[in-house]
C-alpha cells in the first residue's frame, strides 16, 4: 500500500516540527477519506493549496513535515476565508465606486437645477422688490399731495370767501383746488351785480318805465345770466365735483338744485302763479315750455343714473380683497377706466346748464317785455328767500 502525508513550505525558514502526534499512514488515510491515488496536500503560508503526487514525496521527507494544530489548522481556514471576503470587498468597493460615480454625476445635474431655481427666484424677488418700492412711492406721492390739499384748505378756511347778498358768513364755501376757489369768488362779485340788475329792474317795473328802457333792463339781466353759464363751464373744467355738488351755494339752494342748478320745470311752476293774465297761445306756450324741460330732465337723470352705475362697477370690479404690488397694473387700468368715465360729468353740467339757458331764452320770447321783468323778478326773490331760509336756518337756537 502507498503511503501519503501531508506536508506544508516555510518560505522563510526551515520547516519546525510541532509537538502534534504523528499519525501513521493507514490511520491518515482513513481519518482525512484519502485514497491511494489521491495526490499530497502541500499547506503553506499562501492559501492557496497544491497537490503531490505520492510517488514525488520520498520517505525520508516525514522527518522534515509535521501535521499543523488545530489552532494553526483553524488559522489557515480563516485566512483563506478572510482572503476570500477580502477579494469580495475589493470587487463590492469597485461596485460602489461606479456607484458613487453616478451619484456624483446625478448630484451635479440636481446642483445646477437647484442654482438655476435659486436664480429664478433671486429674480423673481428682485422683481418684486421693485413693484414694492414703486407702490410705495406712489403711496408716498399721494400722501404729499394729500397734504398739499389739507393745507390749501386750511388756507381758504382762513380766509373766508362769503357769498351772496342777504346771505350771512356763517357759511363758508372753500375747496382744495384754486380753479374751486376762483369760482367762488367770481360768483360772489357775479351775484353782486345782479342784485344791482334787480333792483334797478325793479324800481323800473314800479316806476312804470317805458317798454324800451325796460326791455334793455330785462336784455341786461338776460346776457348776464349768461355770464354766469359762460363761469361754471370753466369751473366745472377745474372741479366738476365742487360744481355738481353746489358747494358754491348755500344750503338751502343745495337742497333744490339739480345737476348744479335749478330744475327748469319747477321754475316755470312758480312762473305760472305770477305772470297773469296770460293769453291762451302764451300759456300753450309756457306749458309746452314745461313739459319739454321735464322730458329733458328725465333723460339726464337716467343718464346720470347709468353713469354713477357704470362707475361704481369699474370700481367694484377689483376691490375683493386683493392687494399688494403684484396688483398695482390692474389697479392703475381700474382708474384710469373711472377717470374716463368722470370725464362725462362735465358733459352732464353742461346739458343742465343749457337746458335751464333755453328755457329763459324760450320764456324771454314766449312773454312780453313787462311780463319778462315781472318773470325776472319773481325768479330773483326765490332764490334770495332760499339764502335768507339758509342764514335764519344756521342762526337758529341750538338748543
Amino acid at each position: 500500500m502507498q503511503s501519503f502525508t501531508l506536508i506544508g513550505e516555510d518560505e522563510g525558514s526551515s520547516f519546525i516540527q510541532t509537538q502534534s502526534q504523528f499519525l501513521n499512514l493507514g490511520e491518515l488515510v482513513q481519518s482525512t477519506g484519502f485514497h491511494h491515488d489521491d495526490d499530497a496536500v502541500s499547506l503553506s503560508p499562501n492559501p492557496k493549496f497544491c497537490l503531490r503526487s505520492a510517488g514525488s514525496v520520498s520517505p525520508s521527507e516525514f522527518g522534515n513535515f509535521y501535521f499543523e494544530t488545530m489552532g494553526e489548522s483553524g488559522m489557515a481556514q480563516h485566512t483563506e476565508s478572510s482572503t476570500d471576503i477580502d477579494v469580495d470587498d475589493k470587487s463590492q468597493h469597485g461596485a460602489l465606486v461606479s456607484v458613487d460615480s453616478a451619484d456624483v454625476s446625478n448630484g451635479k445635474k440636481g446642483d445646477q437645477k437647484s442654482l438655476r431655481r435659486l436664480a429664478q427666484n433671486r429674480e423673481a424677488a428682485r422683481k418684486s422688490r421693485l413693484r414694492k418700492k414703486a407702490y410705495v412711492q406712489q403711496l408716498e406721492s399721494s400722501r404729499v399731495k394729500l397734504n398739499q390739499l389739507e393745507q390749501e384748505l386750511q388756507k381758504a378756511r382762513q380766509q373766508g370767501i362769503f357769498v351772496g347778498n342777504g346771505y350771512s358768513g356763517d357759511q363758508i364755501h372753500s375747496t382744495g383746488g384754486n380753479g374751486a376757489l376762483a369760482f367762488d369768488a367770481e360768483y360772489a362779485r357775479w351775484l353782486e351785480d345782479h342784485q344791482r340788475q334787480i333792483n334797478e329792474l325793479h324800481s323800473a317795473v314800479n316806476s312804470h318805465l317805458g317798454d324800451n328802457e325796460l326791455r334793455l333792463l330785462v336784455d341786461g339781466v338776460m346776457t348776464h345770466y349768461e355770464e354766469i353759464f359762460r363761469l361754471k363751464s370753466i369751473g366745472g373744467k377745474s372741479d366738476i365735483f365742487h360744481m355738481l355738488s353746489g358747494m358754491w351755494l348755500t344750503p338751502a339752494e343745495r337742497c333744490f338744485m339739480w345737476l348744479g342748478g335749478f330744475r327748469s320745470s319747477e321754475l316755470l311752476k312758480i312762473l305760472g302763479n305770477h305772470l297773469e293774465p296770460l293769453t291762451d297761445q302764451q300759456l300753450l306756450g309756457i306749458c309746452n315750455l314745461q313739459q319739454s324741460s321735464q322730458q329733458a330732465e328725465d333723460a339726464l337723470s337716467q343718464g346720470m343714473e347709468a353713469l354713477q352705475q357704470s362707475l361704481a362697477e369699474t370700481l367694484a370690479s377689483g376691490s375683493c380683497g386683493s392687494s399688494g404690488s403684484g396688483n398695482i397694473a390692474d389697479y392703475m387700468g381700474q382708474m384710469a377706466l373711472a377717470m374716463g368715465k368722470l370725464g362725462t360729468l362735465e358733459n352732464f353740467l353742461h346739458q343742465g346748464d343749457l337746458l335751464r339757458q333755453q328755457t329763459l331764452q324760450q320764456m324771454h320770447r314766449i312773454l312780453t317785455t313787462r311780463q319778462a321783468a315781472r318773470a325776472l323778478l319773481v325768479i330773483s326773490d326765490y332764490f334770495s328767500r332760499l339764502r335768507a331760509l339758509s342764514s335764519l336756518w344756521l342762526a337758529r337756537p341750538k338748543d
